[in-house]
């Protein structure tokens, strides 16, 4: 009569040491994620930047323009953009 089966005993043991092996080598060989821009995403970011000074002035513009009261939509701009939901 056999009483303890040697082979799952085996298997575990397998499995705890491949687990603690593959722990220990994880920690040590972690990478790092990078980011690299091609020549042409930084040419159009540089591009960007020069019309977002235009961009901040307007925007003061209105702003002050809003909270003096003077700033008017033209109707038919407000009729053309309400027209498809009447629809």
């Amino acid at each position: 009569m056999k009483i303890n089966d040697t082979q799952r005993i085996g298997a575990y043991r397998t499995y705890t040491q491949s687990t603690e092996h593959r722990a220990s080598g994880a920690e040590s060989k972690r990478r790092k994620d990078e980011v690299a821009f091609s020549a042409e995403a930084m040419e159009l970011l540089k591009a960007g930047k020069g019309d977002e000074t235009d961009r901040s002035e307007r925007i003061e513009q209105l702003k002050e323009q809003v909270s003096a009261g003077t700033y008017r939509v033209p109707d038919s701009l407000l009729a053309e953009k309400l027209l498809p939901f009447v629809r």
